[in-house]
């Protein structure tokens, strides 16, 4: 594995690097010197020392090619480099299917203050904050390179580092688990959840876009995606009065629904009926899912597993300090599972009995992280006469604690 961290000015590249190289063993790669861009030189060096392991030696490269001869051959080793300097040296890199681009970044005014401080450290006078940003403008979209800022659109990982202290930030690091192997060549689970992701963006449904794969001994039979049944007014054009009226919780109403489920439709095409009847294994589903105790029970009788897999995070991932760090374990999962519901589907709120479903729990436990995180005011209680909630959100949070 190879790991190229790029990005703007004090956004962290260097404290990521030291991190996989004090945590996880990665060796760093470097090109020589003089092949790094001016800019990027004058406003890090030498006012600044970049972060980097003293017991981890360097191997310096001539030229890009050098470095990508040098981790082919020993491609099974985890290596990183922070010398990602153009579009040139990605496209020099990209093509080999051990290389992952990371690329990050954090608000001016975050690395306006690292900067100030590491120049503070260093006793040395740190420039102005002019002088910083037409230093960052250079580095990011300096005509004669190309420039680093559209290499965020070619990353697999765009990070946005918040983080407020080191061990914020390797703790949110380790939360990523930035040297998952699937991240290169995804898992069998991986690869199909993809494919069902492929098929939901053809579903019309005014309520929710979902997908799935039929597989058999990892081929795959079918696919399926929900909608109106066919020769049936599509339901983004009206054909489904339940989705577009606009209102009503999930999983209330489906009787009116006219829509076929994406397991439905799947199962179909593979001309066969329902999941139960035929003798399906097991069901793995990515996103959470409203599912009442009757449908569980069905599901455990007959034998059916139930199976939840989240692929690791790719694209834009916001870095921020843990508000949950000193709960319990049950609460911190009730407590993911509720944002997960909020980042999905809005800001929709979630009962005690859905998350025991969900997290395959007794009802106390989710009753008592559910008390736990009240008393922190991470979630809102938002009926009395049920027991439903929603999160707060990170930012009012945060806000709660400094007043």
């Amino acid at each position: 594995m190879l790991i190229g961290i790029c990005g703007s000015i004090c956004a962290g590249k260097h404290s990521v690097q030291d991190y996989l190289i004090e945590r996880h063993g990665f060796e760093p790669l470097d090109l020589v010197p003089n092949s790094a861009p001016a800019v990027e030189t004058s406003a890090l060096q030498p006012l600044v020392h970049k972060g980097q392991s003293s017991t981890t030696p360097r191997q310096p490269f001539a030229s890009v090619n050098d470095l990508v001869d040098f981790a082919t051959q020993n491609w099974q080793q985890r290596c990183c480099t922070t010398s990602i300097h153009d579009e040139a040296t990605v496209e020099a890199l990209c093509h080999r299917p051990f290389f992952l681009l990371l690329h990050i970044d954090a608000p001016l005014s975050t690395r306006w203050q690292r900067f100030k401080t590491r120049c503070t450290s260093t006793s040395t006078t740190p420039r102005t904050l002019e002088q910083f940003v037409q230093a960052n403008d250079a580095h990011l979209y300096n005509p004669s390179t190309g420039g680093l800022a559209t290499l965020a659109s070619r990353a697999q990982i765009n990070l946005l580092n918040s983080t407020t202290s080191l061990r914020n930030l390797h703790s949110a690091l380790d939360a990523l688990n930035l040297t998952d192997e699937s991240r290169l060549r995804p898992t069998w689970d991986h690869y199909f959840m993809t494919l069902a992701s492929l098929a939901a963006r053809r579903s019309n449904c005014m309520r929710r876009q979902v997908g799935c794969v039929l597989v058999r001994a990892n081929r795959v039979i079918a696919t399926g995606y929900n909608g109106t049944p066919r020769h049936i007014t599509n339901c983004n054009a009206g054909g489904c009065p339940r989705c577009n009226d606009g209102g009503g919780r999930s999983g209330v109403g489906l009787s009116t629904c006219l829509c076929l489920h994406a397991e439905e439709n799947a199962l179909l095409e593979a001309g066969r009926e329902r999941i139960v009847q035929v003798g399906i294994a097991e069901v793995v589903f990515n996103r959470s899912y409203y599912m009442d105790a009757e449908t569980a029970k069905i599901f455990g009788e007959a034998g059916v597993q139930l199976r939840q897999f989240s692929p690791p995070k790719e694209g834009l991932v916001n870095l921020v300090d843990e508000p949950v760090a000193n709960v319990s374990k049950t609460a911190k999962a009730v407590y993911k599972v509720m944002v997960s519901q909020f980042e999905t589907n809005g800001a929709r709120d979630v009962t005690e009995t859905v998350l025991t479903v969900k997290l395959f729990l007794e009802p106390a436990p989710i009753h008592e992280a559910c008390v736990e995180l009240r008393k922190l005011g991470l979630i809102v209680k938002t009926s009395e006469r049920l027991d439903w909630y929603v999160p707060v959100p990170l930012g009012t949070w945060r806000e709660r604690q400094e007043e």
